[in-house]
């Protein structure tokens, strides 16, 4: 007997992005970066990401999986994940909002911008 290990994933950003607008959305990202920070250090590290994770329902999550997930965002190789680099990385996670830069890239292309 064959698992099903599909996962349903739902990008509710562009809709927040819609809604929000860009100002607002990028508002929302930086609240979610605070929820997951390490508050003395102003980075989300991989203590604090470990501490978290029941708030992003990650809990059964191995620690060699928590690295991977801090690397993914860790642009500057210092081991942790700023407030930039955090935001950088849930835009490009976000299948609908990564389309959507690539329309509005085309359209400036169009434009001969």
């Amino acid at each position: 007997m064959a698992l099903d290990l599909a996962v349903d994933f739902e990008d509710f950003f562009p809709s927040m992005m819609a809604r929000l607008g860009a100002e607002g959305f990028i508002g929302e990202l930086c609240n979610g970066f605070r929820l997951l920070m390490d508050v003395e250090k102003g980075l989300i590290t991989f203590e604090s990401l470990k501490r978290n994770s029941l708030l992003l329902g990650l809990q059964d999550m191995r620690d060699d999986e928590l690295v991977c997930m801090l690397m993914e965002g860790d642009l500057d190789g210092d081991g942790a994940i700023n407030q930039m680099e955090f935001c950088i990385l849930m835009v490009r996670l976000s299948p609908g909002l990564m389309d959507g830069s690539k329309q509005y890239a085309e359209r400036y292309d169009a434009c001969g911008l």
